[in-house]
């Protein structure tokens, strides 16, 4: 136990000019350690655990001398409790900065989610999809709610917030009511962050945002408020005849419907591909993971009909695209719908449809007017089939069954009622 020395008075530390290192009683062990004139700080010299341990009280007249005795009183006291206090002082900071770290809110986990899963999005309307919708519904509410904070009414604020007509002013309802298929999709988002942010340790307990078991016992189910609305599609029985007029036109958004017709895939993967993608010696378009909506890659078995088009069209020298825009760039996402709607506008045809439909046409007629599994038809379509445990010992995407298909189906728009106007 160190000794006691003589106990100077606050007057007498402030005299402690010259560099050393001053006992100044009061507390055993307790010193001033002078560096300059300017500079002096606290030193608690005490044995911890049978070492000698010198414990830093802070500077000097920031603390002052009563306030460097009672901390040194308290250290003592620690130790004489079994209590390291240098070991406990690196805890207490540890924890504070780990403590810190997991102090965010709502927004920044979603805007951390969005850098770190950035790839993940089929394009780049699905990311901005996500972003606007944040902005629009969610961060007005609970953006500044801290993450570990957030509970069943903060998310049911969001899907519950008035929502009023622009111009009338008028409440057309609550979002989960008016806006049924986006509420939901928020729902969905909410929880996704925050299931990242539980992952993450930035928040521990139940998912305020799942919907099994839980909001679904405060809201009612999406289908129940609205009904579905299927994208509209070209009955398949009208597709040879939609074909047959189709590939009357010249325009290349005209070979790009009709190539996405032929091939069953969404139109994003029609309008972003290129010549490097085509296998022409053993016809198969390989789409990158990057324009699949599942982020893997898909193979497309062409068929004769297909071939025969991709080979009409003109290459343009130091251009990849295969469907491209008069000014060299990639078609947008309305250039097909356009054209089926100026189709429409002209008496061309007279049922409703979209691009996106043929994919229902197509199903449609494989389930109807054929025999092959519904695996064969699902995988043509690039959706990916079975659980995660089927799908790791089913490793052949059925090519050459799914050759037999698309052969089929090209073929089957080869043929013509002539029910539609010429």
């Amino acid at each position: 136990m160190p000794k006691k020395a003589k106990e100077l008075s606050a007057l007498e530390v402030k005299r402690l000019k010259s560099p050393g290192f001053y006992f100044v009683g009061g507390v055993a062990g307790l010193a001033l350690q002078v560096k300059s004139s300017e500079a002096a700080s606290w030193i608690l010299r005490v044995r911890c655990g049978g070492k000698r341990r010198h414990i830093g009280l802070g500077g000097f007249p920031q603390v002052s001398l009563a306030e460097a005795r009672a901390s040194a009183k308290n250290q003592i006291t620690l130790i004489g409790n079994g209590i390291d206090p240098v070991a406990k002082k690196k805890k207490d900071k540890s924890n504070l900065l780990a403590e810190s770290i997991k102090a965010k809110t709502f927004k920044e986990c979603a805007l951390e989610y969005l850098q770190k899963h950035s790839r993940k999005f089929t394009n780049i309307k699905h990311s901005k999809q996500w972003i606007s919708t944040l902005e629009a519904y969610v961060y007005p509410i609970i953006g500044n709610i801290m993450i570990s904070d957030l509970n069943r009414k903060n998310v049911l604020d969001v899907l519950e917030q008035p929502i009023y007509d622009q111009k009338t002013k008028k409440k057309l309802g609550t979002f989960w009511e008016a806006r049924t298929e986006t509420a939901s999709r928020v729902q969905n988002r909410i929880k996704t962050i925050i299931d990242y942010a539980i992952v993450a340790e930035y928040r521990s307990g139940i998912n305020p945002a799942s919907w099994s078991g839980y909001l679904d016992t405060q809201l009612p189910a999406p289908n129940k408020v609205t009904k579905v609305r299927h994208h509209p599609a070209i009955p398949y029985k009208e597709a040879g005849d939609f074909m047959c007029l189709l590939r009357k036109k010249e325009s290349i958004s005209a070979k790009a419907l009709e190539f996405l017709i032929l091939t069953a895939v969404r139109s994003g993967s029609v309008r972003a591909a290129k010549w490097q993608e085509i296998d022409f010696e053993n016809s198969i378009w390989t789409i990158p993971p990057e324009n699949t909506k599942n982020r893997q890659e898909h193979r497309v078995p062409l068929p004769k009909q297909a071939i025969k088009l991709l080979r009409s069209l003109p290459k343009i020298r130091g251009k990849d695209q295969i469907f491209s825009s008069p000014k060299g760039k990639s078609l947008s996402d309305m250039t097909l719908s356009k054209l089926m709607k100026d189709m429409k506008q002209r008496g061309e045809i007279t049922s409703d449809g979209v691009p996106h439909g043929f994919r229902s046409t197509f199903r449609d007629w494989a389930a109807e007017q054929t025999n092959y599994p519904d695996e064969i038809r699902k995988v043509a379509s690039g959706h990916t089939i079975g659980d995660s445990v089927k799908q790791a010992y089913q490793r052949t995407d059925l090519l050459e069954k799914r050759r037999r298909l698309m052969v089929d189906w090209a073929n089957y728009l080869d043929k013509t009622k002539h029910k539609l106007k010429r």
